[in-house]
């Protein structure tokens, strides 16, 4: 005798749904019928941390207003309407599956690609730097002050690529409903930080923190940044007013790029290597090595890290993610996955590799990422591929 899976009771529907762990798995389980659509909720709430969706770039000829995402746990390819990341916007990084985009205006927005819940963040133009602007000044339509007090002029476009490195947030901004929650932005104009509060219209600098650009991350109620010699400010913005205060490490030399990571009830520090090579006479950074310390409060310093257990990193224009590979398909323990999120110069339309893969941190071999076999040569489109962690909320 057959059975009419559709007529299964709701209460059993939805037990057999909590036993999804990915969410993919999770919106064909609604696809079935309207009947298990219905009688589960539409965002699921019991799903553990997901491994992070590869945005990748769009070519130049393509003008659809899809995007395409792969899928690490599944090794498939996703295409999700995304008209608001597509043709030639900026990507100023991701937080807690929210991308933060910035096109040819003031706006700075932050969308869900899978809910397509939308939110905006104070415009580039209520940066304290900013003087004026003006859409009637074609060419110069902002008007800034440098931090020795001097005027200068910039294009949409220049402060569109040039202004801000990586804007990050403390939460999901629609997480729960009246959620409070911070972003941080790091400023490629100045060196600067500036956060700002749900609710806010403008920006607020940080003071006395302008070299601190290299990263920041949201941990244990603060933003941690990080400069170039690894050493520690911490700013809490709970308040009224910032409170800054610096974890003075021994400086480690010799790194490129420094990442932070929260892992666990710890701070780590993931310096990169690059090399230089020249490939048909252009000169491409590629990624040698990585080093990871972990933060000694009793030091201060940073203790090195010879093996992640099975842990796993990523890394890139992303808030840095820290996840364990235990019960997840599709990735390995003791890895860094890692995409380029420097230099624009390597995708000025030349032909050559994106700078991304998966390092191993027990021998330092490196390995492509399944969708960018290396020596598969295409000419590189700018922004660069983004990871994003996939979040109904």
């Amino acid at each position: 005798m057959a059975v009419d899976w559709t007529q299964l009771p709701p209460e059993i529907i939805e037990t057999i749904s909590r036993k999804i762990t990915i969410y993919s798995d999770y919106l064909h389980f609604q696809a079935v019928c309207h009947a298990w659509k219905s009688s589960i909720p539409e965002t699921p709430n019991h799903l553990p941390p997901q491994l992070p969706w590869l945005l990748l770039p769009q070519s130049q000829s393509n003008q659809s207003s899809y995007r395409a995402f792969f899928n690490l746990s599944t090794y498939k390819f996703h295409s999700l309407n995304l008209p608001e990341a597509s043709h030639h916007k900026k990507h100023c990084g991701s937080s807690h599956g929210w991308l933060i985009i910035l096109d040819d205006s003031p706006s700075i927005l932050v969308i869900n690609p899978l809910t397509r819940r939308k939110i905006h963040l104070p415009a580039i133009s209520s940066f304290p730097n900013v003087v004026s602007f003006d859409y009637a000044n074609v060419g110069r339509e902002y008007l800034l002050v440098n931090p020795q007090g001097e005027l200068y002029t910039a294009s949409l476009r220049q402060m569109r690529d040039g202004f801000l490195k990586k804007v990050v947030m403390s939460s999901s901004p629609l997480e729960k409903k009246g959620d409070f929650f911070v972003a941080m932005a790091i400023l490629c104009s100045t060196g600067d930080l500036a956060y700002c509060k749900n609710g806010d219209g403008l920006w607020n600098v940080v003071e006395n923190v302008r070299s601190f650009s290299e990263d920041v991350i949201y941990f244990n109620g603060s933003f941690y940044a990080v400069n170039k010699a690894g050493q520690i400010v911490v700013c809490d913005v709970n308040g009224n007013s910032p409170k800054v205060s610096l974890i003075e490490t021994p400086r480690q030399i010799g790194g490129d790029l420094q990442y932070l990571v929260s892992s666990g009830d710890g701070l780590l520090l993931v310096t990169r290597y690059l090399d230089l090579d020249v490939e048909f006479d252009i000169f491409i950074y590629k990624t040698a090595r990585f080093e990871v310390f972990k933060l000694d409060l009793n030091g201060p310093r940073w203790e090195r890290v010879t093996s992640l257990g099975d842990m796993m990193l990523f890394i890139g224009d992303n808030s840095s993610l820290a996840l364990s590979a235990s019960g997840l398909s599709g990735c390995t323990g003791d890895c860094i996955y890692y995409t380029d999120d420097y230099s624009a110069n390597n995708y000025d339309g030349h032909v050559g590799e994106h700078d991304l893969g998966i390092f191993k941190l027990s021998d330092g071999s490196i390995e492509p990422l399944p969708c960018y076999p290396r020596n598969s040569y295409s000419r590189l489109q700018c922004p660069p591929p983004l990871w994003i962690s996939p979040n109904p909320c």
